[in-house]
C-alpha cells in the first residue's frame, strides 16, 4: 500500500474492485453493472499489462452493452492493430467514424493501420486532410503525428516542414521545439530556423527553447558570436539549461576563446551529470592554453568515466610529451595501446618517446610496427626513416626510402630525407643534387630537412642553395 499518497490507494482499491467485478461477470457469478468508463479502465489495465486476450474480451463485452460507443470501438480497434488484424481494425474504425468523426484518435489509429501495412502515402493523406479540419491542441497533435509519418518513410524535408507548421500554430510546443532542433541540423535548413525562432521570440521573448534553437541554427552557419548571444539569453531565462552551456562551450572553442569555454563547461558540470566529453573538452582547452597539468587532470577525469576510451590516454601522453616528460608519456601511451593495438598514431608517439630517451632500438621497433599497420601512409614511413637517421643507420634508412617510395610514391619529404642521408654519409655533391631536385618539387617542405637535422644549416652550400632558390622563386 502507498503510505505517502493515500489517494493512490483509493484508486488502486477501485481498480481492483472493477477487475474483480469483471472476473465475476465473465464467470456469470454476478449481475453487477459496469458502466462505460469502468470498461475503459479495465481494457486499459489489461492492455498496459500485456494481457491482450483479457483486454480483447473486456472490449467485446463492453461493446455488447454499449454498441454505440465510438470510444469503445476505438479501444477494440487499437487492440486489433496490436494483434496485427489490420483489416478488422479498419472496418471497426469506419463504424466508429459514423458514430463520432470528431475524435482525433480515430485518425491516429487509421494512420497506425496504414503505417503497419507500409502504406505511408495513405497515412499521410489521412492526417493532411484532418489537419485542415481540426484546431487548437488537436491540430498540434495531428501535425506532430504527420511529422512522425514522414520520419518513418524518410521524407526528412517534410518532417522539418511539419514541425515548422506546428510551431507557427503553437509556438510554445515543447515537443516540436525539441524535435526541430535536431531536424534543423539534419536538413541544414538553418536560415529558415533562424527566421522561425526569431518570430517566436518576438512574440514569446521568455521561450528559452526558442533562444536555444536560434543559437544552434547560428552555430550551424558557423556564426559563433551570434550563437553565444542566443545561448546567453536561454540561460538568463533558465540558469540550469545544461545544453545551452554545453553548446556555448563548443562555440567558444571554435572561436579559440578557451578561458570562456572552460568557464561555461565547468558551469555545465555544476548543474548536470558529469560526462566524459565535457571533461575532455575542458582538457582540450587547457592544452590549447599550454596548461598541461590541468589538461591531464581533466583528461584523467574523462578516462575515469570512460576507461575504455584509448584516445584519452593518448592525449594524456601527448601532454607529457609536450613537456618532454618522456617516461610518463610512455606509460600513458602504453595504456592507450593496450586498448587499441592497431593505432599507428600511438605507435609513432611511443617510438618518438623512446628515441628521445636514446632507447633507439625500442623506438625503431615501434615505428616499424606503425609502418606495418599503415604501409600506404607517408607519416609512419617518414617517422621510421627519421628514427633510422637519428640512430645513425644511414644505409638502412636509404633502403627504407626505396621501400617507402614503392608504397607511397615520390613524396617531397622523402627526397629531402635522401639529401640529408647523402650529406650525413659525406656524399655532399650527391646531397646537393638531391636537395636541388627536392626544392624544385616543393620548396615549402625544406623545413622537413631542417627538422630532421638542424646541423645541416651549418653547411654553407646548403644555406646558399636554399637562399638562391627562394630568391629565384620570388623573382618569378
Amino acid at each position: 500500500m502507498n503510505q505517502d499518497f493515500p489517494f493512490l490507494n483509493d484508486d488502486f482499491e477501485e481498480l481492483r474492485d472493477l477487475l474483480q467485478q469483471f472476473e465475476n461477470l465473465k464467470a456469470g457469478q454476478s449481475h453487477s453493472f459496469l458502466d462505460e468508463d469502468s470498461f475503459e479502465l479495465i481494457i486499459d489495465y489489461y492492455d498496459e499489462h500485456d494481457e491482450l486476450p483479457n483486454a480483447m474480451q473486456a472490449a467485446e463485452m463492453a461493446i455488447e452493452q454499449f454498441p454505440y460507443s465510438s470510444t469503445l470501438l476505438l479501444k477494440k480497434a487499437n487492440l486489433l492493430i496490436e494483434s496485427k488484424k489490420y483489416q478488422e481494425a479498419m472496418d471497426l474504425l469506419e463504424k466508429a467514424a459514423i458514430l463520432d468523426s470528431t475524435d482525433i484518435n480515430l485518425y491516429i489509429l487509421q494512420t497506425d493501420v496504414y503505417l503497419a501495412m507500409n502504406q505511408h502515402e495513405k497515412a499521410a493523406a489521412v492526417l493532411e486532410e484532418q489537419i485542415a479540419v481540426f484546431e487548437g491542441e488537436d491540430k498540434t497533435e495531428l501535425l506532430l503525428e504527420l511529422a512522425d509519418v514522414y520520419d518513418d518513410c524518410e521524407e526528412f524535408e517534410k518532417v522539418f516542414d511539419c514541425l515548422r507548421l506546428t510551431l507557427e500554430h503553437d509556438p510554445n510546443n515543447e515537443e516540436a521545439l525539441h524535435k526541430i532542433c535536431f531536424w534543423t541540423e539534419f536538413t541544414g535548413r538553418n536560415e529558415e530556423s533562424i527566421r522561425l525562432h526569431t518570430n517566436i521570440i518576438n512574440e514569446h521573448p521568455y521561450n528559452q527553447l526558442a533562444w536555444f534553437n536560434l543559437g544552434t541554427a547560428y552555430q550551424g552557419l558557423k556564426l559563433y558570436e551570434k550563437a553565444i548571444d542566443a545561448y546567453q539569453y536561454a540561460i538568463v531565462i533558465d540558469e540550469k539549461f545544461d545544453y545551452a552551456y554545453r553548446n556555448m562551450g563548443d562555440a567558444y572553442i571554435r572561436l579559440r576563446k578557451y578561458a570562456e569555454a572552460i568557464d561555461v563547461l565547468k558551469k555545465h558540470l555544476e548543474i548536470a551529470k558529469p560526462e566524459d566529453v565535457i571533461y575532455e573538452a575542458i582538457g582540450h582547452c587547457y592544452e590549447r592554453q599550454r596548461k598541461y597539468t590541468q589538461a591531464r587532470y581533466y583528461y584523467r577525469k574523462a578516462s575515469h568515466l570512460s576507461p575504455s576510451d584509448d584516445k584519452l590516454y593518448y592525449k594524456i601522453g601527448i601532454a607529457y610529451m609536450t613537456e618532454a616528460n618522456w617516461e610518463n608519456a610512455i606509460k600513458s601511451i602504453m595504456s592507450a595501446i593496450k586498448i587499441n593495438k592497431n593505432s599507428a598514431e600511438y605507435l609513432i608517439a611511443l617510438g618518438q618517446c623512446y628515441l628521445e630517451l636514446d632507447k633507439n632500438k625500442e623506438g625503431l621497433i615501434h615505428l616499424l610496427a606503425a609502418v606495418r599497420i599503415r604501409p600506404s601512409s607517408i607519416t609512419p614511413w617518414q617517422e621510421f626513416i627519421r628514427g633510422l637517421y637519428v640512430s645513425g643507420f644511414f644505409e638502412e634508412a636509404l633502403s627504407q626510402l626505396e621501400a617507402a617510395t614503392q608504397k607511397v610514391g615520390h613524396k617531397p619529404v622523402l627526397q629531402y630525407y635522401r639529401a640529408a642521408i647523402m650529406f650525413a654519409t659525406g656524399k655532399s655533391k650527391e646531397g646537393m643534387l638531391q636537395l636541388e631536385t627536392a626544392l624544385q618539387v616543393n620548396a615549402k617542405h625544406v623545413k622537413k630537412l631542417i627538422e630532421l637535422d638542424p646541423t645541416l644549416l651549418q653547411h654553407p652550400g646548403i644555406v646558399e642553395l636554399i637562399t638562391r632558390y627562394k630568391r629565384t622563386k620570388k623573382g618569378k
